[in-house]
């Protein structure tokens, strides 16, 4: 059984895939590496906390002498690079932040990585991987129609793309100049369980049961493609076990919705399972002003994972938002103390 270093692996997605390498006994010894930054939260591992072969190390991707001693201790045959700032408005506001742990951290990995793998033996070579996790938000903003291939070229708008982007390059950098076995991908929107309340639809579902407006950006027509979490952490352990080194995979469920068919579907779902008093939760939608650089549109072309992996989704979104919005109103316990933590609940990206 191979033993995993994660970074950030107490954010959502990187909790998630914790969770669905535990849940399918996929892996042997775990490590978290998490800064805890306001989106760590150790609650989304507390059921697996005491599982032995599960260690968390509170440290921060910009420290080399901290990377460099978790190799040495725990000797990892795979480096899982979830850590990073990842909400557009924020990058906004601060992008140093941005700029500093995801550029300036993914290039210290990438480099006590490299120095680790050359004290391996041949075989111990053979079996280590690097396996990067990027965005879609990388390719810029699509028209009406096509969708974004590994191919596509970079057009990043935000300050959050634009430091994924370089993240991606040195990535791929570290792979061509030093021959580090790394494999790319780059997802499109994610959503599920301990997703933090600053992305659409935790905001949504929270707004929501709590009778505050539902925000929505603009006129509500920008297109996501939306990628459940498990599907995703399926993804990932595909590109690892059959992904070719040095190759990229987007991973994507073609399911294309405006944030306005996101918001009314995530309403009637929560109509039918927690119904208002009084009226509908679509009711208590409001069009706020635009962000600044809001890219119309994305969509993920996944014939390459498809085809090349045999990677296929679980099942349809609706069945999958459904049971995200089912998790919401189970676990309030989790999210009630969340709102109190600076930003949450006020309007980001619109600092001039």
């Amino acid at each position: 059984m191979k033993t995993y270093l994660i970074t950030g692996g107490c954010g959502f997605i990187g909790s998630n895939f914790i969770h669905y390498l535990i849940d399918n006994e996929l892996s042997g010894q775990i490590v978290n590496l998490d800064k805890m930054t306001y989106a760590g939260n150790k609650d989304n591992l507390s059921s697996i906390e005491d599982y032995e072969n599960y260690h968390f190390i509170k440290g921060d991707i910009c420290n080399k002498e901290t990377i460099r001693d978790i190799l040495e201790v725990y000797k990892p045959d795979i480096v899982v690079h979830f850590a990073a700032e990842s909400h557009v408005d924020r990058s906004i506001d601060e992008p140093n932040e941005f700029i500093q742990t995801n550029i300036v951290g993914t290039l210290n990995l990438l480099h006590e990585s490299n120095q680790w793998l050359k004290k391996l033996d041949d075989e111990q070579k053979d079996d280590f991987r690097f396996i990067h996790i990027s965005t879609d938000e990388v390719y810029g903003s699509l028209g009406a129609k096509g969708k974004f291939l590994e191919s596509t070229s970079y057009d990043p708008s935000s300050p959050y793309s634009a430091s994924k982007a370089s993240s991606d390059h040195l990535v791929r950098a570290w792979h061509e100049t030093y021959g580090l076995p790394v494999i790319l991908t780059n997802c499109s929107n994610n959503f599920g369980p301990y997703q933090f309340p600053e992305k659409l639809i935790p905001v949504v579902i929270i707004n929501a049961l709590s009778e505050n407006p539902i925000p929505i950006y603009g006129n509500g027509n920008n297109i996501r493609d939306w990628l459940y979490v498990d599907d995703h952490a399926n993804a990932l352990l595909l590109a690892l076990e059959k992904g070719k080194s040095g190759r990229s995979y987007n991973i994507g469920n073609e399911n294309e919705r405006t944030n306005l068919e996101v918001v009314n579907t995530v309403c009637s779902i929560l109509d039918r399972l927690h119904p208002r008093e009084k009226g509908q939760y679509a009711d208590l939608i409001t069009f706020v002003t635009d962000r600044p650089g809001h890219d119309a549109r994305y969509a993920i072309d996944p014939s390459r994972i498809r085809d090349e992996l045999g990677w296929q989704p679980s099942v349809t979104f609706e069945q999958n938002l459904e049971k995200t919005v089912q998790w919401y109103l189970d676990n309030q316990d989790w999210w009630q103390p969340l709102l109190n933590l600076p930003g949450v609940g006020q309007r980001q990206g619109i600092k001039s």
